[in-house]
């Protein structure tokens, strides 16, 4: 059984439903029938599971797991679900094992309420012990617990970061607003001021330490080398520069050494990658150490030291040049070692990007797709306004990144280099992101990489102001519409009439979007002008404004009339067609059915 499979199961057929749409969803790998041998399950998979989503009361299921638990390192993850899915509880393995981070996951997909009572998610502060498994760290050595306990307390934390995802920059200043007594390390004046240490680092030493997978391993060997020597050689580089094994992103060599056996034995062992280079790729690398043999059997002065670095690049720093170990009694071979530090952080995990539709703001409005993508997201990137709406639902291990209204290039891609730092990311837009938003652009610069070099891509949809405009003001979209944006940013004006005119005598209900701004104030009359060649002055129209909001104003006029003045950005205006009409405060566009042929 994989470790990383969530099991899904019922303790009565009240809670089949919950459980369907959880499969459905794609939380869970595996699912049994809803009351079939509940103890039995949890016993057989316990050791096996990550995770475990029990849908039935928190009474029964803590007596059914009471006798599985071994420890906090050990136990998998349990959330519990109402037989409702109003509610997902973590109930075991809250950081470590991450059924907060689950259980905000099934209450997205459930449109229910994660019920949080962990110290750190309860107090709206950081999980030191779990916050870096999202960024593909690794956490090594360290009284975590005692860690915690003094976090709870409000005592001082030193923190310090030496390696890691550039954009977890400033962790000292997240950990200071996130921990009341937290301060970066460098600022002592005296160990004796901070009672514990949190440090993100690629080597051992005090402390609470998490290991982001920053260091490559170059490794040369003759022909059939042991082992056991490659073991030992690479025990004694580690020990000697006290580099911490967790903090290893993968191995490095010439491709001729793609089949050596113990070199795929050793990359099979510790799980690590092995990246493989041309000698000509080699070559160019500039090392403290080339030698006249290797270049004269490889190719390459070097193949230790240049495949470290290249494997780190950009922004390489060689830690340990290259060393040799030769065979013992028993052994065979000889084999060279370098460590080299990439500058930034390799991704261990493939990254995501999610194009997310936040809608028009209000959370009750945010579809369950896009809940979902942004509880599984790292870190959150878009224009600040959207983000600020969204806050409520940001958990303190999920970061943002606020940008520009007019800087949407360099948010798409700022989105893409997290991700390629296997980082899962959310890049939000208002509205649908396909509608105006940011998932073309991000499509386009995503389709310009080669397909290996491309993060997983998904398109999250939201609900669009002309949507909500529409059911604000009654029916108006029952027939053929359209919409235009009046922005003439990125398209020339006199495209935009070409398609209002075509717009008008097509007889289409037309959504205009960007309506009107302070450096754009003459658009929507030349707009209006356009549109009265084709239909009369008393079309209905919506003026929409700040959907979704607490200023939301949702206001019906005619076409002839249509007060300009009243029109900025954050308006949607609906003009009707021929046939829509205004009644008792509504607008409806008829759909033309005929009575007959109701059905």
């Amino acid at each position: 059984m994989s470790d990383s499979i969530c099991w899904g199961l019922a303790l009565s057929r009240a809670g089949a439903p919950v459980l369907e749409r959880l499969d459905q969803g794609g939380l869970l790998m595996a699912r049994a029938e809803p009351g079939a041998g509940a103890a039995e399950l949890l016993r057989r998979h316990w050791s096996g599971a990550s995770a475990f989503v029990v849908v039935g009361a928190c009474g029964a299921v803590t007596r059914l797991v009471a006798p599985l638990l071994q420890g906090k390192e050990h136990d998998p993850a349990v959330v519990v679900v109402d037989p409702q899915g109003r509610f997902a509880i973590p109930l075991l393995g809250g950081h470590g094992a991450g059924a907060e981070q689950l259980s905000q996951r099934v209450a997205a997909l459930l449109g229910g309420e994660a019920v949080l009572t962990g110290a750190s998610s309860g107090g709206g502060s950081l999980a030191l012990d779990s916050f870096g498994l999202a960024w593909g760290w690794r956490r090594g050595l360290g009284d975590w617990s005692a860690l915690m306990k003094a976090a709870a307390r409000g005592e001082l934390i030193a923190v310090r970061q030496e390696s890691g995802c550039s954009d977890w920059q400033g962790l000292q200043a997240a950990a200071t607003l996130l921990l009341p007594a937290a301060e970066p390390a460098e600022e002592h004046t005296s160990a004796e001021r901070a009672s514990m240490q949190l440090v993100i680092s690629p080597r051992r030493g005090p402390g609470c330490r998490w290991h982001p997978p920053s260091l490559w391993l170059g490794l040369g060997c003759e022909r059939d080398t042991s082992l056991s020597l490659l073991e030992r050689l690479l025990e004694q580089a580690l020990d000697g520069t006290q580099l911490a094994s967790e903090a290893v992103a993968g191995l490095a060599s010439i491709d001729r050494k793609g089949d050596e056996p113990a070199l795929l034995e050793l990359a099979r062992r510790h799980q690590w990658p092995l990246r493989l280079f041309s000698a000509e790729a080699l070559a160019v690398v500039p090392v403290p150490s080339p030698s006249e043999a290797v270049l004269r059997e490889m190719g390459t002065a070097s193949v230790a030291e240049a495949a470290a670095l290249l494997a780190s690049s950009p922004q390489p720093d060689l830690l340990l040049e290259k060393r040799i170990e030769r065979a013992r009694p028993g052994e065979r071979g000889a084999a060279t070692l370098a460590v080299a530090q990439a500058g930034g952080q390799w991704a261990p995990q493939r990254g995501r990007i999610h194009l997310v539709g936040s809608g028009p703001g209000r959370l009750d409005l945010l579809t369950p797709e896009a809940r979902l993508a942004l509880a599984e997201s790292t870190v959150w990137v878009g224009y600040s306004l959207y983000l600020d709406l969204l806050e409520p639902l940001r958990r303190p291990d999920q970061l943002r990144r606020d940008g520009r209204l007019t800087e949407e290039r360099d948010r798409c891609r700022l989105a893409l280099e997290l991700a390629d730092a296997g980082l899962s990311v959310a890049l939000v837009s208002s509205g649908d992101s396909g509608i105006y938003g940011m998932a073309g652009l991000a499509l386009e610069l995503w389709l310009e990489r080669a397909p290996a070099e491309r993060p997983a891509f998904s398109v999250h949809p939201g609900l669009s102001a002309l949507q909500v405009a529409a059911a604000r003001a009654g029916a108006p979209l029952m027939h053929d519409f359209c919409t235009i944006s009046l922005s003439d940013r990125l398209t020339p004006w006199a495209t935009i009439e070409k398609r209002l005119r075509a717009a008008a005598s097509g007889d289409f209900v037309v959504a205009l979007y960007n309506p009107r701004s302070l450096g754009r104030d003459w658009q929507l009359g030349r707009a209006r002008e356009l549109l009265l060649e084709g239909r009369s002055a008393e079309t209905p129209v919506v003026l929409a404004r700040q959907l979704g909001r607490a200023e939301e104003s949702v206001h019906l006029h005619s076409l002839g009339d249509l007060p300009l003045d009243q029109v900025d950005m954050l308006s949607l205006v609906l003009v009707g067609n021929s046939t829509s009409r205004r009644q008792d405060g509504m607008m409806v566009t008829p759909r033309g059915y005929p009575g007959a042929e109701l059905c």
